[in-house]
């Protein structure tokens, strides 16, 4: 079955939620490391630059590189410079007392009225200390306590945190475009697969793009594939790493589906690590297995698993 290739954004899918998780470890350096560690007695600690005090601590001044010569404490409070409300809190630069330079963290218990430029506040503590800038659960309006700092020994402050583990995790959507919208939308839907024809070579490439990287002449008809293919290269995974959907060992093929001309990498299962050495190979013929999923990815397969008694 051939259709022209001009979908519209009705017939395809525009765009599919996606997230990006990279967990790594943050090595903070001596001045952070302190200003960190000191956190967890509940003191906060600004560096000395000549004149100039830092609060965070740095190693440096990042307006005239002047190095630390010594840590200092000094009282946990300060003034609100500039706010911004969010459906996850409120963050705002608050000048603690003394310091050169603004802190950002966060507004805590400032109640439905919220906070206010020139809004003196304090620290607020974290009950137990995680090694984290956390320790100091943020900054909310001044009160009667004592906040004076209790006085930091020069000649020996907190052991710096040496390393923070640490998850960036980004939210964001991946838009298909027409022609992986289609394809992907035939996957949800129908269960079926769809390359798009070259008018130049007529190679049918799947997945479908605008352009053939072959010959470089405009695609224009919709092509359905069927699911069974031939494997052209394959290996075994014993590796493991961030981000894969299958524990390893697992087999990866970059398989050749029946009528297209180009290569869709997937996954080969229902073998075992050790058959598919031998199992699995160039020429191994291959078809879909389906999931429950509907993703409206390539995931809505499983993997593909071999076809007994064909090989070509």
């Amino acid at each position: 079955m051939t259709t022209t290739a001009t979908p519209s954004s009705a017939d395809s899918m525009d765009w599919m939620p996606a997230q990006i998780t990279m967990p790594y470890t943050l090595t903070p350096g001596q001045a952070t490391g302190v200003f960190l560690a000191e956190l967890g007695r509940r003191r906060l600690v600004g560096s000395r630059h000549g004149e100039v005090l830092l609060v965070p601590a740095q190693d440096f001044d990042g307006r005239t590189g002047e190095p630390a010569d010594g840590f200092v404490e000094v009282a946990p409070v300060g003034t609100v410079q500039a706010f911004t409300t969010t459906d996850q809190g409120t963050l705002g630069l608050v000048l603690v007392d003394g310091s050169a330079t603004s802190f950002l963290h966060r507004l805590v218990r400032f109640g439905d009225e919220g906070p206010s430029v020139g809004a003196r506040v304090q620290a607020i503590w974290a009950d137990s200390p995680t090694g984290s800038v956390l320790d100091l659960e943020g900054f909310g309006p001044l009160g009667q306590d004592d906040v004076s700092a209790s006085g930091l020994s020069a000649e020996e402050p907190a052991e710096p945190v040496q390393q923070v583990d640490y998850t960036m995790t980004l939210d964001y959507r991946h838009a298909y475009g027409p022609y992986y919208g289609t394809l992907f939308d035939a996957v949800k839907h129908n269960r079926r697969l769809r390359g798009v024809r070259c008018t130049e070579c007529a190679r049918v490439l799947l997945p479908p793009r605008a352009v053939c990287d072959v010959c470089f002449a405009p695609t224009a008809q919709w092509v359905d594939v069927p699911g069974t293919g031939t494997v052209q290269a394959c290996s075994v995974v014993h590796i493991e790493f961030v981000g894969q959907r299958l524990k390893p060992p697992y087999v990866y093929a970059e398989i050749v589906l029946d009528g297209s001309s180009t290569r869709l990498i997937h996954m080969v299962g229902g073998v075992d690590a050790e058959e598919a050495r031998t199992a699995v190979r160039p020429g191994s013929r291959v078809r879909p297995v389906w999931s429950e999923r509907r993703t409206g990815s390539l995931a809505d397969i499983e993997y593909f698993e071999l076809i007994d008694g064909e090989d070509l």
